[in-house]
This record gives C-alpha cells, structure tokens and sequence, in this order.
C-alpha cells in the first residue's frame, strides 16, 4: 500500500488548512506535553521533590489522586499543582503557533486539557469549550450546587504559606453555601460540575458543528491519547466519516491514525506537534 511521505503529509495539511471552510480544533495532553508542560521526570523533579519523598509518588498526575489523611496536606498540594501549571506556566509556544495558523479562520477548540493554555495564547474564549474542566476553577465537593469559583486568589495565599507540605487549616476553601470542603472543577466522577459556563459553551460548540455540516471541514486532533477517546477522537472520526467533504488530521507522535473507512481523506503525521507546527507556520509565513 502506498504510504506518503512526511512532506508530502504537510504539504497536505496546509492546502487543507488553506481550502477548509471551517477547522475544528481537538486538543489533548499531547500538545501540552509538546510545549513542555510534562507531568513527570524532570519537571516534577523540579516543583515536587519534597512530595515524591514524602508520599511516594512520581508524577504529578498520581499526586493528584493520593490520598492525603488531611484537607491541608491536600491543599498543600493542590495549591502547588495549581500554582505550577496553571499561574506560573506562561504559555507554550506550540500554542501560539496553532493560534497564528488559525487566526482569520472560521475555527473551534475542544478540548480535555485543563491547563487554561488556550486562553493563555489569546484564543477567542467564544471559540473554546473546556470539556473537563480547569485549574482555575473551584467547586463544592458534596456538589450542593452547580457553580464554580475562581481561585487564583485563594491558591497564591496557600501557595506563600505553606509549610512542611501543608497549609494553614484557616486557609483550607470551604464551600459558600454549605460549607463543605471545596474541591477541584475536574472530570474524575459523577460530581463534576457542569455550570452555566461549561453549557454554553457546549451550546456554541454544536451550534458551530450544525453550521457547517456538508461542508469542508477539517477535523485536526491534536495529541489526544486513548485514555478518553468518546470526547474527541471518536466523534472526529465519526462527523468525518459522514461528511464527504471533511478532511480529519491527526498529529501526534507516536499516536497518529484513523480507521480504514475514512483513510484516504485522513492525514496522520506521527511526529512532534510543536515541531510540525512551527513548520506549518514557517511555511505559511515564507508565502
């Protein structure tokens, strides 16, 4: 079987970039990953040392699932999670490739990444739908309500006194309404919270999709894995599938492919996304 080649798989891609008359975005952990924002090795070296010493654990995303005997120990480390990629991060270069790619393009973001990345770039927050939550954001834990709160205040307070792993229990977020502990806004069981934000967004982002069904779309996944397939990849494959016109890109490396029923309109480049991006850009800016 004829398999094209790397250059002939970009060049694809631009001339789709170029012709699409919409472009949805799906983006995974991969593209934070791709800017540098990995949750273990070095990284977590750096920010969690004293953490991987005391509980045992090696990355940031078990961190996250520990369980901790206190709410400080927990807020000790939650408020340094936050403080780290979400305050501190800056943004990641392959983010604002992807923006100077899409500006003037009648585009989309989904995305399971809960990094605020995105709107850290300066990507049009009308344009963006968070579909598992964020960093910035805080919710009861019961949940008695189906609200959330921005936290950065609170974080940068418990981040400056913490001590000895924890932070002072006056400190530790109580909910406004019940005054159960607070909890993380993030997708890990049935009482994440969906709040008004999160359904408009929602509404915009199938409002987008009807707009533009039996055009040319392009569907272009960016490092989505297999550990929540439904959310992006299925439904790319699916919308591409039953829409002749539409075009499905896939850039992960390591990870890229598609199902044979939509191969010949699909392109999958199994490299580095920052790289391939910043090839993209340099291209279109040498036109």
């Amino acid at each position: 079987m004829f398999s094209p080649s790397r250059e002939e798989q970009l060049e694809r891609l631009r001339g789709e970039l170029d012709a699409a008359k919409a472009v949805v975005v799906g983006a995974g952990a991969g593209l934070s990953a791709s800017a540098g924002f990995s949750y273990s090795g070095e990284r977590f070296e750096r920010y969690f040392k004293e953490f991987e010493e005391r509980y045992g654990f090696h990355d940031m995303y078990s961190g996250g699932f520990y369980p901790y005997r206190t709410l400080e120990e927990y807020w000790g480390w939650w408020s340094r999670q936050i403080l780290v990629n979400r305050y501190e991060a800056g943004v990641g270069k392959p983010y604002r490739d992807l923006l100077e790619l899409v500006r003037g393009k009648d585009y989309f973001v989904i995305t399971t990444n809960v990094d605020h990345q995105f709107q850290l770039a300066g990507f049009d927050r009308e344009r963006l739908f968070y579909t598992q939550g964020d960093y910035g954001l805080w919710q009861c834990s019961k949940p008695c309500h189906q609200k959330t709160y921005d936290n950065e205040e609170a974080v940068r307070q418990m981040a400056a006194r913490q001590r000895d792993l924890k932070i002072p229990a006056v400190l530790v977020p109580r909910c406004p309404v019940c005054g159960a502990p607070m909890t993380m806004n993030l997708r890990c069981d049935m009482t994440f919270v969906q709040d008004e934000g999160w359904y408009a967004a929602s509404r915009r982002y199938e409002d987008f999709l009807r707009r533009h069904e039996g055009r040319r779309v392009l569907f272009w996944e960016l490092g989505v894995g297999s550990n929540t397939p439904v959310i992006i990849k299925y439904p790319f494959w699916r919308m591409t599938r039953e829409n002749p016109r539409a075009v499905y890109a896939c850039v992960n490396a390591g990870e890229a492919g598609c199902p044979r029923e939509i191969e010949k309109r699909s392109i999958c480049v199994n490299e580095d996304i920052g790289a391939v991006l910043r090839e993209l850009l340099e291209g279109e800016n040498a036109r």
